[in-house]
């Protein structure tokens, strides 16, 4: 499958480095072409970079931006973007205090993503994994929302074929609640000594 990661920062590094590990060609596309182009290379033959234009040829888009940045995109895409599996795996986190989240009360960053571009399939997913962790081939529980069975789906297929453990949550209205529980990861991380390597897993009794 071909898949277009918007972005080409740290946790679009390890995405699709999970992605190119399990068979499947990588899109990335960034403002930045020469990022996006040095980011294709060091993945590998399987990945090519481009400038931010367009979604065409993909029907799975990770949005690998900030939540500000997601939420421009879905906008600015939203006519390109329906029928396609859009994956939202920002925080939108308020990151001068770590003291709560920037959406609005009552909806998630997955949720103003679905409003701005209503055709697209919007699923939460990856944003409770560190880029530190998904560089490696270390198994992590993948948690994944959404409303629409068939993109959950796929993204249950692309997150086993990266060695994840897809964890099915429900539907979008519980992305408020991986995004709530990914600020308490990132608010604890000096406390723990984490270093933004640890994981959220769940591990049987």
């Amino acid at each position: 499958m071909e898949i277009l990661i918007v972005g080409a920062g740290n946790m679009a590094r390890g995405i699709g480095l999970r992605l190119v590990r399990g068979g499947h060609r990588v899109r990335i596309a960034a403002r930045n072409p020469d990022k996006a182009a040095d980011l294709a290379a060091e993945l590998g033959d399987s990945a090519v970079g481009e400038p931010l234009d367009s979604s065409a040829g993909s029907e799975v888009i990770v949005l690998a931006t900030p939540y500000d940045g997601s939420k421009e995109i879905a906008r600015l895409w939203a006519d390109q973007l329906g029928g396609k599996t859009v994956v939202d795996i920002s925080n939108p986190v308020d990151f001068t205090t770590f003291d709560g989240l920037v959406t609005p009360v009552g909806k998630s960053a997955a949720e103003e993503i679905a409003e701005a571009a209503p055709g697209a399939k919007v699923v939460k997913a990856f944003n409770t994994t560190f880029a530190s962790r998904l560089v490696n081939s270390t198994p992590l529980d993948l948690f994944v929302a959404g409303d629409d069975p068939d993109a959950k789906k796929t993204v249950v297929g692309l997150g086993l074929d990266a060695d994840l453990r897809p964890i099915d949550v429900g539907g979008l209205k519980h992305a408020g609640a991986l995004e709530a529980f990914q600020l308490l990861h990132m608010k604890v991380q000096d406390q723990i000594n984490g270093g933004w390597s640890t994981a959220i897993t769940l591990a049987e009794a």
